[in-house]
């Protein structure tokens, strides 16, 4: 008798469905070692019997600060197997905002490939938090070893009670409050969205899905998402910081998706100038977090001769809105395309009534996909979700101005918040001035998004110098390096005599990147 395939509720069941079907299968390939989905599967096992030893329960936050790794693998997957919702964070990410993430979301356990005492400020107490295990080096504390404590554990094989409709992760996304705010994604939602990328980028378990991108980035976690649910074998990059490594990886491994953002485009634009460059085994490039400029198709092209290319447009708060059909690419260069398949959009004015084709308004989102909300932030979540015309529907109000045409296709025309989008990421501009501020002689700072070929937005930051302050470009970028992830250090800065305000007193946005420089 035949036994029955696994159903696919939870976002865990990816794993375990393609380790059942076939263990052996390569499930991951991290820094070019291979690990099978029976290996993977084991130590995810085995995590989760760790986090139940340290006090993890139904519905605890596990918050994962951690790079692209087995172990970040392990410990997104374990936590879900022993009920818990993961809260994968960038690498990068500074102590501060780190303690922020584990006060917020009220973490229970945190794994970090930091020093534990380096990782969290000093001295705050954090009730909430059980155990630290870390990755690398304990330093001083009381800190678990991770190969120690997995290694030791007893895999835990009985799943937990969790239903499709619980809370599967949080994905912390910066704010127009200068804190991140938490968004909290179903594992019904997760599941559909990871489901219709796969179904509309015509991917199948043959498919070997680089990754560069971080796991705490919501583009680079849906690539294991998606390569786990269809038993295919992800290649795992710490960065793409080392483009002739990454490179040489897709050669030996015959990566088939090639997911990136404009600057990883840029640079490899940049490479093939210097010496022909193709890659032949590659068959799908998608592209996203800012607008593919029409300029880099030849180059591309080039690049990825066999490869279908693909235009899309997205957000946290529901991943994925919209793609392009590659064989329109020529036709449309400057359009994201249409929904994804099993959701649908439409652009609205103010009063939330549909504008007909060709005027501006802002885009609403319906589906599975759509987000429960933000993390403990009601006010916030009403902003964002709102009533649908349809009974007990909610509506995902992204807050962003487009156009429609006549033929249903989308076309971005400006953010309605403050919110910088670089280098595939989102920058929080009031982020970016508490650093500038904290840098001694600076009096006064603001930033702005301007637009970049390579970046989307670059960050540029207008600063006024105490009298007598004398601080260079390269003081006031290095003490940004300090306090920020990389992303958000600006890459250029303005030193100006005063600020543009408004009558009361604040800065006024708008004007910032009309500033001579």
């Amino acid at each position: 008798m035949t036994a029955r395939p696994r159903a696919q509720r939870l976002l865990q069941d990816s794993l375990l469905a393609s380790a059942e079907r076939g263990g052996a299968r390569t499930a991951v390939i991290v820094e070019g070692e291979p690990h099978a989905y029976a290996e993977v599967l084991e130590l995810s096992q085995r995590f989760a019997g760790a986090a139940g030893h340290a006090g993890v329960r139904r519905g605890d936050r596990v918050v994962v600060h951690a790079g692209n790794s087995l172990r970040c693998v392990a410990s997104f997957f374990g936590t879900l197997l022993a009920g818990g919702v993961p809260v994968v964070v960038n690498p990068q990410t500074k102590a501060e905002k780190l303690g922020f993430i584990v006060d917020d979301c009220g973490a229970v356990l945190l794994v970090t490939d930091t020093r534990p005492d380096r990782a969290l400020p000093a001295g705050a107490a954090r009730p909430s938090l059980r155990a630290v295990i870390a990755c690398g080096p304990t330093g001083r504390g009381t800190a678990l070893d991770f190969d120690a404590v997995v290694g030791a554990a007893e895999p835990r094989a009985e799943p937990p009670p969790t239903i499709p409709t619980d809370l599967a992760a949080l994905i912390y996304t910066s704010g127009s409050t200068g804190t991140p705010k938490g968004v909290m994604m179903t594992h019904q939602s997760m599941v559909f969205t990871a489901e219709s990328i796969a179904e509309y980028l015509r991917l199948s378990s043959d498919d070997r899905i680089l990754d560069v991108l971080p796991l705490g980035f919501d583009y680079g976690l849906y690539q294991l998402l998606m390569a786990c649910r269809l038993g295919a074998t992800l290649v795992l990059e710490r960065s793409f910081a080392y483009p002739a490594r990454v490179l040489q990886r897709v050669e030996e491994q015959e990566v088939t998706v090639f997911p990136g953002v404009p600057t990883i485009f840029a640079t490899l634009l940049g490479l093939e100038r210097e010496r022909p460059l193709a890659f032949p085994s590659v068959r799908r490039v998608s592209n996203t977090a800012a607008a593919l400029p029409p300029a880099f198709l030849p180059g591309l092209r080039r690049l990825f001769p066999n490869a279908l290319l693909y235009s899309m447009y997205g957000l946290t708060e529901c991943k994925r809105v919209s793609y392009l059909e590659p064989e329109l690419l020529d036709e449309r260069p400057l359009s994201v395309g249409k929904a994804i398949p099993g959701t649908e959009v439409f652009v609205a004015d103010a009063a939330g009534r549909q504008v007909p084709p060709g005027e501006i308004g802002v885009l609403h989102v319906r589906g599975p996909h759509v987000m429960a909300g933000y993390w403990h932030q009601p006010d916030l979540s009403a902003e964002m979700l709102r009533e649908g015309s349809h009974p007990g529907d909610r509506v995902l109000c992204t807050q962003d101005f487009f156009r429609m045409d006549e033929d249903g296709f989308l076309y971005f025309v400006g953010r309605s918040d403050d919110i910088i989008k670089t280098k595939g990421q989102k920058a929080s501009p009031l982020e970016v001035e508490n650093a500038l501020h904290a840098i001694g002689g600076v009096r006064e700072a603001a930033v702005a998004g301007v637009p970049d070929a390579t970046a989307g937005e670059a960050i540029r930051a207008f600063v006024v110098l105490d009298p007598g302050a004398e601080l260079t470009e390269q003081d006031i970028r290095r003490g940004c390096r300090l306090r920020l992830e990389d992303f958000m250090v600006p890459s250029e800065v303005v030193f100006v005599t005063e600020l543009p305000k408004t009558e009361t007193g604040k800065v006024r946005r708008a004007s910032l990147d009309h500033e001579p420089v």
